[in-house]
């Protein structure tokens, strides 16, 4: 376990930001606010894993639970009805990080914490963060692409960047962590986009576009920031009639992007333990809902977001190619082979060795 639940009464009043949280009666109430649902993972993932932990640990609790569909007034709103509803913890994945310091402030003066999930939100009295090493996520997409184009003889090519949506805190740093290793490793950036709201349909216009400016033959690799982004940039590229395609990165590990990396039409993408995520998550708003702190060697670092070093929880991802699918997604029981392997896939899997 990352973090001490407590599901008794704790004499611990304290948080880790020095706010008061007095101790609570048997039930507590827990707000679990997530962003959107293009991203299969929080209905499919977060969601369902961070409900059962809570469950779990606390018979008694109940989890507010709302989706905000990529409109921060909306999150907004629903957190105020949480708060009304009676919220001793706001579990907040912010749909834009900057204006969900609103949300924390609001919490803050109904005497609220907060922890940040999954993406930090910035400019905010945040008690805790829960999130991976973003900034190694998009370290591990850039090499995995340098080392391919390395291997391919193709170092110096031209490739295209497709990020992730300017709104997001955790795309800034996917970006940062893909520009330290591409920007020295001899690649020419031909093209280089933000992609509003995450959308696969934008990242398919911009790689139409790009496709476009620099020519369908020119283009060696793609870093798209998920694999949302990079169905979209795959999809582009087959109705150009690029092929072979070039290698494409991608993240989440969502069942599509997992398919077209045994298909070999996705070259990577990034395994996050969101189980282990969601059950951390889920550890700290019980502790905190009933009054308690985590223990101290289970917050592994601090993350500033412009207006303190929040405590944090940061676990580690880890890149997925073909080659380890199995002893990845697999194993961890992310996805099944038979959840992978239907019918269209079918021939993939067997020469991937998963069935």
């Amino acid at each position: 376990m990352l973090l001490t639940p407590a599901c008794k009464d704790n004499k611990e009043t304290a948080s880790a930001s020095g706010s008061a949280a007095p101790n609570k009666p048997a039930g507590a109430k827990i707000a679990l606010l997530l962003p959107e649902s293009k991203t299969s993972r929080y209905e499919s993932h977060d969601r369902p894993h961070f409900e059962r932990k809570v469950k779990e640990l606390c018979p008694d609790c109940q989890v507010i639970y709302s989706n905000a569909d990529q409109d921060a007034s909306k999150q907004q709103n629903q957190a105020e009805a949480a708060l009304t509803n009676g919220a001793q913890v706001l579990v907040l994945d912010p749909v834009d990080a900057a204006s969900a310091s609103a949300i924390v402030a609001r919490a803050r003066q109904s005497k609220v914490l907060v922890i940040s999930y999954d993406r930090l939100v910035s400019q905010a009295d945040v008690d805790y963060y829960i999130s991976f090493d973003n900034e190694k996520v998009g370290k591990l997409q850039g090499q995995a692409l340098a080392d391919k184009l390395k291997a391919d003889g193709k170092a110096d090519g031209t490739i295209v960047v497709i990020n992730g949506s300017p709104t997001d805190s955790n795309a800034a740093m996917f970006k940062a962590g893909a520009h330290s290793v591409l920007d020295a490793s001899g690649a020419k950036i031909g093209a280089e986009y933000d992609t509003p709201d995450w959308s696969p349909d934008k990242a398919q216009q911009q790689m139409e576009q790009a496709i476009t400016q620099l020519g369908k033959d020119k283009i060696v690799g793609v870093y798209a920031a998920n694999d949302g982004t990079a169905g979209g940039a795959i999809a582009a590229m087959k109705a150009a009639g690029i092929k072979p395609l070039p290698p494409v990165t991608g993240q989440d590990a969502e069942l599509a992007g997992i398919q077209r990396v045994v298909a070999g039409e996705q070259y990577m993408t990034v395994y996050k333990a969101i189980k282990a995520e969601a059950e951390a998550a889920a550890e700290l708003a019980v502790t905190l809902a009933r009054g308690g702190q985590p223990a101290a060697d289970k917050v592994n670092g601090k993350v500033n977001n412009g207006m303190k070093d929040v405590p944090s929880v940061l676990l580690q991802p880890v890149s997925v190619t073909r080659d380890n699918v199995k002893s990845t997604v697999v194993a961890d029981g992310f996805w099944t082979t038979a959840q992978i392997c239907d019918a269209s896939f079918k021939d993939a899997c067997t020469q991937a060795q998963l069935q």
